[in-house]
């Protein structure tokens, strides 16, 4: 007697319920900050070859870097504990 799994049914949204995000490793906020730092150099080096719509996009990239490190660590607001 051989033993069969039961059929992997697909996951089907569910109206008004978000999917799962999906997992997002950790980086450590050096490695972000150095990045947003290569990135605005990359930046500079593109504005003074003209290309401003490239070092745009770049900017953007550096200051998303710049917002994820800020984010990394202890979150304060599960610190917290309310009083009661």
């Amino acid at each position: 007697m051989t033993a069969t799994s039961a059929p992997v049914r697909p996951s089907v949204p569910i109206p008004g319920r978000r999917p799962p995000l999906p997992v997002v490793e950790s980086i450590p906020r050096h490695q972000l900050l150095d990045q947003a730092s290569q990135l605005f150099d990359q930046a500079s080096r593109a504005a003074e070859a003209g290309d401003v719509a490239d070092s745009a996009q770049l900017i953007l990239k550096a200051l998303d870097c710049e917002r994820r490190a800020g984010g990394v660590g202890p979150q304060v607001l599960q610190l917290i504990k309310p009083r009661g």
